[in-house]
């Protein structure tokens, strides 16, 4: 991004007083929603052009410091944005011309010929494609996108908006799950396709359609349990529904949970892993401006009866999309990271040890 000139020493403190607020903890300037205290970000992100919808983070394989958060900027004229861990935009590493990216996720070690890479893949909702891009370096795979949800014509059954990435343990192949605006009730909201990649290229396979869905909105955040294969979607103003990750174990709906007590939208949902099979699903109740914490690995008695465990009172506005992982990404993020959008053109970061002071507390 171009910067302004600096045309006085006065102005140059000014900016550089406004630019480490910026970046350091979060500033005064982000609204109390509610007389609850929230949890302020550690990093708020550079703002984008349009709306921030959904981001994901991409795990550097040699210096976890290096890792990346990728975030969509829902527009016709839209964007995937690529952040260091401090929010700062790199601006060499933004792709534009994507037309209404709503969700992003990432993928690693995807066999292509010669080359294994990791690569980012973005919903184009107006043109129903697909969009990969090789990983760090933001390379598009396939320029102009793959085709999905060929053959539905209900109204807006083919606004691709949802996307979730699983790489099966079981036969290394890789899918992604894909989501859209609007879709039957039959028990095919879901489409999941196997990412086929040569040396020429990558195409995709359809492998199942999946999933219910309620009719009253639509069903946007997806997110998958790669360790644990399940699938999870928010079936907005319902619950959240769970499946089998792996096509071959068939389309039985596991679970529908989280149903009562949220305001208005289940929106994005997060994954973090305390171990192999614990950890937290954490849910953002957007209306309310908060997050709702689940546990990952169930009860005791059911695996899949998932009950409200703690709910969270971060500073984002209205949030649609998150992410989160454990790794230790650095003197910042020693348990893990966790980055929301934020209805204000950001998204906001915070360390794990932020969220799991207030879980302890609140269970």
């Amino acid at each position: 991004m171009q910067k302004t000139p600096i045309y006085s020493i006065s102005l140059f403190v000014l900016l550089g007083v406004f630019s480490c607020q910026k970046s350091q903890v979060a500033t005064d300037s982000i609204a109390e929603n509610s007389e609850t205290e929230r949890i302020r970000p550690l990093y708020v992100s550079d703002s984008v052009v349009y709306d921030t919808d959904d981001p994901a983070i991409w795990i550097h394989p040699e210096d976890p410091k290096q890792s990346l958060i990728i975030g969509t900027d829902k527009d016709a004229d839209g964007a995937l944005y690529v952040f260091d861990l401090k929010g700062n935009a790199i601006d060499s590493l933004i792709r534009r011309d994507i037309q209404r990216p709503n969700n992003v996720d990432v993928g690693y070690g995807l066999v292509m010929g010669s080359d294994t890479l990791d690569f980012a893949v973005t919903g184009e909702r107006l043109t129903s494609r697909l969009r990969f891009f090789k990983l760090p370096e933001m390379v598009e795979l396939n320029p102009g996108g793959l085709e999905v949800f060929q053959g539905e014509s209900g109204e807006e059954y083919r606004d691709l908006m949802g996307v979730a990435v699983y790489k099966s343990p079981q036969s290394g192949k890789n899918y992604v799950i894909a989501g859209r605006k609007n879709g039957p009730t039959d028990g095919t909201y879901l489409w999941q396709y196997e990412i086929l990649a040569t040396e020429e290229g990558l195409s995709l396979e359809l492998v199942r359609k999946f999933a219910n869905f309620s009719g009253i909105k639509e069903i946007e955040a997806i997110a998958v349990d790669q360790e644990l294969g399940y699938v999870y979607c928010s079936d907005e103003g319902v619950g959240v529904r769970k499946y089998y990750a792996e096509p071959e174990l068939g389309n039985e709906e596991l679970a529908l949970f989280a149903r009562d007590g949220f305001a208005d939208d289940h929106e994005g949902i997060s994954i973090y892993k305390t171990s192999d099979r614990k950890g937290y699903l954490l849910i953002s109740d957007q209306g309310a401006d908060l997050f709702r914490v689940f546990p990952r690995e169930g009860t005791a008695e059911n695996a899949h009866d998932h009950p409200l465990l703690a709910t969270l009172p971060l500073s984002t506005l209205s949030s649609d999309g998150s992410e989160v992982t454990a790794l230790n990404l650095g003197q910042d993020y020693p348990s893990g990271l966790f980055v929301a959008m934020s209805d204000d053109k950001t998204f906001q970061i915070y360390a794990w040890e932020q969220l799991s002071k207030h879980i302890q507390n609140n269970q």
